[in-house]
Parts: C-alpha cells; sequence; structure tokens
C-alpha cells in the first residue's frame, strides 16, 4: 500500500520512520516533507495535497495520515472522507478539543473530567479585573492554536497582566487571542499521555513527559516553547495513576465527544499535572505530541499501521500494542534565539557521524538543503533521540549523538530527564 503524510516537522519525520518499517508500505509519500524524511520518502511540494492524493494514491486501500493541529482544525479529514479516501486524524468538529480552548475547558467540565478551575474572557479588561482579584500564581492561555507557545504560567501579577496583553492587544498569535482562559496554577509534575482510539477504544501509547520551557537553570524556567525534549517512560506515571487516567480522563473523554455528536477517531493527546498520585488535564490535543512521538515510537515494537487502520474501521478492540523494555530522550536542538526571532541558513554538520551512532536517530524538524548542505530552516532545527536500557543511559547517548552535531548558533537544554534522575 502507499501512504501519505502530512506535514514536515519533527513529529512527521518520526511517523514517516515508524510507517516506512511496516512490511505492508511499499511507498511513503510526505508533504512537504524536509531533508531527513526524504531518506524515506517522497517529499513533494504541492499546491493541492487532494489533487496530488488523487495522483499518487488513487484506490481505497491507501492511508493519508496527518500530522499537524492546522490542517486538522480546517477539516482535512471531513474534505478526504467525503472524497472516498482512508484518512487518519478526528474531523473538524473532534479538533476542536485542541482548537478551542474555551470549547475544551467547557467540555471538561460538562463531563466531569478533572483540570484547573478556571474563566473564559473575551474582553481584555474583564481578564485582567479578574486576575487582579484572584491574585497570582495563575496560568494564561490563547483560545486558539498557538504553536504550543500560547501559555503562559505566571508566578507574578505582572506577568500574568502582561500575557493578557501579549495575547488579546498586540495579537502575538493573531485570532487565536481573541479569547484566553484564565486558570488556576496547577502545582505537580507534568506528563504526556497519548491514545489511539476509534471512537469506542481507547489504545494507549507509552507515557511520556516533554520539557516546555526553554532554560534548565533550576528546572523548568522561561519562555514556554513548543517543547525542547521529552523522554519514555514517565516514572510518574505508575500503574495506578496510569489506571487513573484511563478512567477519569480518556475514556470519558472519547464517551463525551461520541454523546455530543462530536465521534473522535485519531490520536488523542492529554497533557497532564499529576500531583499526589492525582492526574488533571492541563490541555487536549488532537494529534501526535512534538517532541514526544519522537521519544515514544523508537520504543514501539508494533507495526503502527494496522493500528491506524484500525482506529478508521472502528475495531481497535482487536489491536495491542508491543514496546520494548528500553527508554528513550530525545534532546531538541534549536536556532538561537527560538523561540523568539532567529536567523535560518546556518549549515548544519556532524549529522552522518550521530545517525551511525548505535540505538541513535536524528529526526529532522527545522531543516532544508541548500546545494550539498543541510541548513536551519527553523525553531526547532533536530531532535536526537536515542534508546538505552535505561533513562540515564538513554540520556548519555542522546547527548553524545548532540556533540557530534553542530551549526552556528544551536542551543538545547542540557538536563533532559533530570526528573527521572532526581527521582
Amino acid at each position: 500500500m502507499k501512504v501519505l503524510v502530512i506535514g514536515g516537522g519533527g513529529r512527521e519525520h518520526a511517523l514517516v520512520w515508524k510507517i516506512a518499517q511496516s512490511p505492508l508500505v511499499e511507498r511513503v509519500y510526505c508533504i512537504p516533507g524536509n531533508p531527513g524524511i526524504a531518506k524515506l520518502a517522497e517529499c513533494k511540494n504541492v499546491m493541492s495535497i487532494l489533487q496530488f492524493a488523487n495522483l499518487a494514491l488513487g484506490g481505497l486501500t491507501n492511508l493519508i495520515v496527518v500530522g499537524p493541529e492546522e490542517p486538522l482544525a480546517n477539516g482535512i479529514v471531513d474534505q478526504f472522507e467525503s472524497q472516498g479516501f482512508r484518512i487518519f486524524g478526528p474531523s473538524k468538529l473532534a479538533t476542536e478539543i485542541e482548537s478551542s480552548k474555551a470549547f475544551s475547558k467547557e467540555f471538561m467540565r460538562r463531563h466531569g473530567i478533572p483540570t484547573a478551575d478556571g474563566d473564559i474572557f473575551d474582553n481584555p479588561e474583564e481578564a485582567i479585573a479578574y486576575i487582579k482579584k484572584v491574585g497570582a500564581p495563575i496560568v494564561v492561555k490563547a483560545d486558539g492554536l498557538a504553536k504550543g507557545k500560547g501559555a503562559f504560567p505566571c508566578r507574578d501579577l505582572q506577568k500574568a497582566l502582561d500575557a493578557v496583553k501579549t495575547i488579546m492587544v498586540t495579537k502575538e498569535f493573531g485570532d487565536a487571542g481573541n479569547r484566553v482562559i484564565v486558570e488556576e496554577f496547577m502545582e505537580g509534575e507534568e506528563a504526556s499521555f497519548i491514545a489511539f482510539t476509534d471512537g469506542k477504544t481507547v489504545l494507549p501509547m507509552a507515557s511520556a513527559q516533554d520539557h516546555k520551557p526553554l532554560y534548565e537553570y533550576g528546572g523548568d524556567i522561561g519562555p514556554n516553547t513548543g517543547g525542547m525534549g521529552a523522554y519514555s517512560p514517565a516514572p510518574v506515571v505508575t500503574d495506578e495513576v496510569h489506571k487513573l487516567i484511563m478512567e477519569t480522563i480518556m475514556e470519558p473523554a472519547i464517551k463525551g465527544m461520541a454523546a455530543e455528536g462530536r465521534p473522535y477517531k485519531g490520536v488523542l493527546y492529554a497533557g497532564l499535572m499529576i500531583a499526589d498520585g492525582k492526574p488533571r488535564v492541563v490541555e487536549f490535543n488532537a494529534r501526535f505530541g512534538d517532541p514526544e512521538t519522537q521519544a515514544v515510537l523508537p520504543r514501539m515494537k508494533s507495526d503502527i499501521v494496522p493500528i491506524m487502520q484500525a482506529c478508521i474501521d472502528g475495531t481497535l478492540d482487536k489491536m495491542q500494542i508491543e514496546w520494548t523494555n528500553n527508554s528513550a530522550v530525545c534532546v531538541v536542538m534549536a536556532s538561537g534565539g527560538y523561540p523568539g526571532s532567529y536567523e535560518k541558513g546556518k549549515v548544519i554538520s556532524g549529522l552522518e557521524a550521530a545517525g551511525a551512532m548505535e540505538k541513535v536517530v536524528v529526526f529532522h524538524a527545522g531543516t532544508a538543503r541548500k546545494g550539498n548542505d543541510i541548513i536551519t530552516n527553523g525553531g526547532r532545527v533536530l531532535g536526537v533521540t536515542a534508546l538505552g536500557s535505561t533513562v540515564k543511559d538513554a540520556i548519555d547517548r542522546a547527548y553524545e549523538a548532540v556533540a557530534k552535531i553542530s551549526f552556528e548558533g544551536a542551543y538545547f537544554r542540557k538536563d533532559i530527564g533530570y526528573r527521572v534522575l532526581n527521582r
């Protein structure tokens, strides 16, 4: 069969890497892809994805996999399903669980899913008055999609007030900031819980933990990013916590979406805060996490393609996932200046040396090809993933690989996985 993957970041590279291993797959296409993906798939930069899919795929036995949230929020699944394609991902209505934090917050309230208390505002003055009334610490979030950068955990009042202005007045995130959610600051340890679903059955993937803030000094501090690294498994997700996540969050979410006429198929990602063994939802995402996917998929022994097909067909109850006993760590190498302004076009060296290491995969995110060189072309440039018998072993191997790669202004956190080492 032929598979088309939509997207061009590190998450999509990991998906293409995993899909290409399937004995069911004869060819993988990717739109637009990147130089790393191009080693595994035929990359296309086309005006019409639908037209290309008709030409390249043709038959109904083929598969389309959507990586990023924006095409999902714009209804790509609805469009392709109406044309008879088999496409993996939630509908536009179902994707609102990510594309509107206001909808997600109200949905969780309706279905008793544990999350932070908070309120929704479409007027900056009202949001500011509320923040002054309740005080800090507090969290301010843009309602719409903001590439993982629209949430501001604020430990002091002025930062919270500034966050409202950034989102709603200066409109740093455009229309995504037409509304804000202001909610309580949840203390605890974060974890990422990602699961396949066919709208009825929930099949969880291995747990992971992301590092969102830019800096490592004294723990996670600095501006939020799309993610500076991840590791899997996350020890904070014990068997007891896993059971609670399934029973109080994932299964009620899927049942709730179905009850509201928004049947959810694809991957559902719950970003969680866990305190005293009790999980609460920070946010839902309607797709694979990035960079968590780069840490989770290398641990997955099972073929991912039949699982995706089962999500489409409603037969996920017949599937299981087998995992390796290895741990995985992904270290993100970013452009200097990210998540603010940064320069592109810096030549990257050492990719082959790092990629030749045993149990190491270098996933491309923001890269491009210029002549014979691979150059930087985004904020998050690479995800360097390593497997190890323990998280400590995987951390050491990942940083050994990172040390082989260089480009001008390269920045990476040096403490990915520190919570495990500190346990």
